[in-house]
């Protein structure tokens, strides 16, 4: 991240040592694909035949929370078709594997994606896999079509007006784990569905370009207490030096000769 705000491939921002340790490479060597992206609303292409996602999600299905050293993610059970998602630019459904989020040390930096250079404090990530192309989720990784996520910008609010709670438990350090009850991922979308989608990579190793992204315009509010939740938690495990978990985002990468499709017409916004 640079002071004026923008981010480029060439820089990890603050932290780049951990940044390294924890994120891995910065780049794919010969990728074509990569994520994520700058998307701009003027180069992307409304498509009409792109339909509505269809997104139906078992709260009985979540399974727990647990802090990968990078990250903290939602688990899942995929081991049935019950919560997954479909239509939109996906050809088959995808079931739901995890959630986690993406954030800055502060408001002005943190998400992965960017939308005409304007960057949000943090990216929430659904991941799916192709359960109809392949068996397991681990196949569906490095496999073409095999993974799509819906990818949700987060916006920081006055605390009075804000009524999304993210996640009911956070766990502090490296591999540290809880079970947690019920929980409804659909709560964390926003109400406006009109999404942009691309051919893109996953942002963490093996960065293996399997990915549909379904980025959603509208970005869900929160308050800075729940982003400063985040913040206190640890890239190091229990009992090692303390690091904190900030800055966990991939740099911007190249679009290359790839197309952006919108689910809507740009000239309705106005733009």
């Amino acid at each position: 991240l640079t002071q004026s705000g923008s981010r480029t491939g060439s820089s990890i921002g603050p932290g780049s040592w951990l940044k390294m340790q924890y994120l891995g490479p910065v780049s794919a060597p010969g990728g074509t694909r990569q994520s994520p992206i700058n998307i701009r609303w003027r180069d992307s292409v409304y498509d009409p035949q792109l339909k509505p996602l269809r997104v139906s999600y078992a709260a009985a299905s979540c399974l727990h929370v647990w802090n990968t050293g990078y990250f903290f993610q939602v688990e899942f059970d995929d081991s049935a078709e019950g919560s997954g998602i479909s239509g939109g630019p996906l050809e088959n459904h995808y079931r739901l594997k995890q959630c986690h989020f993406h954030w800055g040390a502060a408001n002005e930096r943190g998400s992965e994606h960017t939308v005409d250079d304007r960057v949000y404090p943090a990216e929430l990530h659904l991941v799916h896999w192709n359960s109809v192309k392949y068996r397991s989720y681990k196949e569906a990784l490095t496999g073409e079509n095999g993974v799509a996520v819906i990818g949700v910008f987060l916006k920081v609010i006055l605390p009075r007006l804000s009524r999304q709670d993210l996640t009911p438990v956070l766990v502090p350090s490296q591999g540290a784990r809880a079970v947690m009850g019920p929980f409804q991922p659909a709560r964390l979308l926003p109400a406006c569905r009109d999404y942009w989608t691309y051919a893109g990579s996953l942002t963490t190793p093996p960065l293996s370009e399997s990915v549909t992204w379904v980025i959603q315009k509208q970005p869900i509010e929160v308050a800075r207490r729940q982003l400063a939740a985040f913040r206190s938690l640890l890239f190091s495990a229990l009992g090692e030096e303390e690091h904190s978990m900030v800055d966990n985002y991939r740099p911007l990468q190249p679009l290359m000769n790839r197309k952006v499709r919108s689910s809507f017409r740009a000239v309705e916004e106005g733009i």
